[in-house]
């Protein structure tokens, strides 16, 4: 009967008409039981050889292109020497082709073409023939017989009419260019070349270069990564902007009535912007219709532990408003989210919240224990934390529970004598785990096959008494990001992580995220939000009274009161300073708490000129 009454209610539910505006984004949890993914993705990303010469070993994906071919995805990543194949979008395998070029590709493009053709392109040397496939699943590519110059950052996109155009450009002076291809022969050039886009930083805040748009040498952003979409007949160029390596990393939209232009600036960009929270940026993305009609925007998240060229792989649900605007949902974009399969709400945030941040962390051993920044030029700054034991001389751990990336924890082995126990701040019901690996000294800088994360976790809501709930003790998976849903939640106050063995010479883990619902009240609405626009219109100030049992506060905003695209996610403040806006924009500003137990009304949209 149940499984009758749960048909129905996914009948019912695709029998609602679609559009190409998201519906209403009130998140209330419900226990649909499809599939659900979380930022950064989990898949198995390649080691890199950049750094190689001074020993700097790390894994990263970045600069996505990802297209659908004949009813299934293939995603293509610099550096990777192969791609990942999907039936779902949320699960990938990993494709090694026959022919590639030999330092893998970088910041790939790739088109279908009417579902007969794949073509490619992405030499890291800047020029080299684009690839091309009817089976991609093979790994069998052939090259055209021509070679094309100025590929770097590209794009390759065929119009309808069969029409090809290259995009390119990647500079802090130079323009997004185009250049018409001639697909009938070999992609030749027909000779017609044109400069698009520059960027603007003196109007656009979020264009400015640095970690929060701020640097204090360097004042113009990086302009990279042309994408193109069609849709209704219009083009939509997008962009990234200010730099890779940054929280503030998004990607951006010029909207025109042909592939050449002109184009036109979109008036509530950035078009993909995640500045807060665990993980951050969305830039150097591309975006993709699913076969449902739903599209998605796949772009490149900053880690920037061990170089600020360490990155990480990000999908949110992207959507077309009733004035044509281009934009993504990625609140709580690191937090679980429905899977592509939900009927209404897929890449929307479940409702799973954070059980684990500032839970009390005991560990086996510690070699070290690092907070580093790397984000500006690649200057490293490190802190070594003192080691801590509490009262019974257990090793305390706390950087594993404070939503930063950049700070982790090295055992002094890697074997099945290390392990991690959290002792969360309130029980709650268990429904997820996100495992972020760190990449210490390993010795690894290609893509390597074999690798294992191999590992169990526990959970007990005494300490005492423990409940196995994930066994991958025998796994042959390689998941330096794991995700695991859990089939059937659990109670508890305590999780612990038993190591077995992970690809590197010592265990060593930045985050250790557990999601589900505590047991307590959401939060209570902010009060007294209070917003202040600077001199320098492209900067605001906000502050607000600190609400009871928050763990910290999601800012909404958007250019009309139901169209609050963007937003930033904190921890433990009660204010904020942005330098993200455009200028000349009149902005309308909206506020809320959230804690383990979920999230609190908005605060009343506020307009600010």
């Amino acid at each position: 009967m149940k499984n009758k009454l749960f048909i129905l209610f996914v009948i019912g539910m695709m029998s609602i008409s679609c559009s190409t505006k998201e519906s209403d984004d009130t998140i209330t949890y419900t226990d649909y039981q499809g599939t659900t993914y979380c930022n950064p993705i989990d898949i198995d990303y390649s080691y890199m050889v950049y750094n190689s010469s001074r020993n700097i070993s790390y894994r990263s994906g970045a600069d996505p292109a990802v297209i659908e071919f004949k009813g299934e995805y293939y995603m293509f990543v610099t550096r990777s020497f192969g791609y990942w194949h999907s039936k779902d979008l949320v699960h990938w395998k990993f494709i090694k082709p026959q022919q590639w070029y030999f330092e893998g590709s970088n910041a790939p493009t790739a088109f279908n073409y009417k579902d007969s053709l794949v073509y490619f392109a992405g030499d890291p040397a800047g020029y080299g023939s684009i690839l091309y496939t009817d089976d991609p699943k093979s790994g069998l590519w052939k090259p055209t017989a021509s070679i094309s110059n100025n590929i770097q950052d590209s794009e390759l996109f065929i119009d309808d009419d069969g029409k090809s155009y290259l995009y390119w450009g990647s500079s802090n002076v130079h323009p997004i260019r185009v250049k018409m291809l001639n697909r009938e022969d070999r992609f030749l050039e027909t000779g017609l070349r044109k400069d698009l886009i520059n960027l603007v930083e003196k109007e656009h805040g979020w264009e400015r270069f640095g970690e929060n748009n701020f640097h204090p040498t360097l004042k113009e952003g990086y302009m990279e990564g042309a994408s193109m979409t069609k849709h209704n007949g219009k083009y939509y160029l997008q962009y990234a902007a200010p730099g890779t390596q940054f929280n503030v990393y998004a990607d951006g939209v010029y909207i025109g009535d042909s592939p050449l232009g002109p184009f036109t600036y979109m008036k509530s960009n950035p078009m993909s912007f995640k500045p807060g929270g665990f993980t951050n940026g969305a830039g150097h993305g591309i975006t993709v219709k699913q076969t449902n009609g739903q599209y998605w925007h796949f772009a490149t998240m900053a880690l920037a532990s061990n170089s600020q060229w360490e990155r990480r792989l990000c999908m949110f649900p992207t959507y077309f408003d009733d004035e044509g605007l281009m934009y993504t949902n990625t609140d709580y974009g690191d937090y679980p989210r429905f899977g592509s399969n939900h009927p209404t709400k897929s890449g929307h945030h479940n409702g799973w919240m954070l059980l684990s941040y500032k839970g009390n962390v005991l560990v086996s051993s510690s070699l070290s224990q690092v907070i580093k920044f790397t984000s500006n030029d690649d200057e490293v700054k490190v802190t070594e934390l003192p080691l801590e034991k509490n009262d019974q001389g257990a090793i305390i751990s706390n950087v594993l529970t404070d939503e930063n990336p950049k700070s982790f924890w090295i055992a002094q082995a890697n074997d099945d004598q290390q392990w991690i126990q959290i002792e969360m701040q309130q029980s709650g019901k268990i429904y997820a785990f996100q495992l972020n690996f760190h990449d210490y000294e390993s010795g690894i800088y290609t893509r390597t096959e074999g690798l294992k994360h191999r590992f169990s976790i526990e959970v007990s809501e005494d300490g005492t008494h423990w409940q196995t709930v994930v066994d991958r003790s025998k796994s042959q998976k390689d998941t330096p990001n794991a995700y695991i849903e859990l089939d059937t939640p659990v109670d508890a106050k305590y999780v612990r992580y038993n190591n077995i063995k992970v690809p590197g010479a010592n265990f060593a883990m930045s985050e250790l995220r557990v999601f589900g619902l505590g047991y307590g009240e959401k939060p209570n609405s902010v009060s007294n939000f209070e917003i202040n626009r600077q001199t320098d219109r492209r900067d605001a100030s906000f502050s607000w009274d600190a609400v009871e049992d928050a763990q910290g506060y999601n800012i909404r905003w958007g250019i009309a009161p139901d169209k609050l695209y963007q937003s930033w996610l904190l921890y433990d403040t009660n204010s904020h300073f942005m330098r993200c806006l455009d200028r000349d924009t009149s902005y309308y500003f909206s506020i809320e708490a959230f804690n383990e137990n979920g999230i609190s009304e908005r605060s009343e949209i506020q307009m600010i000129k």
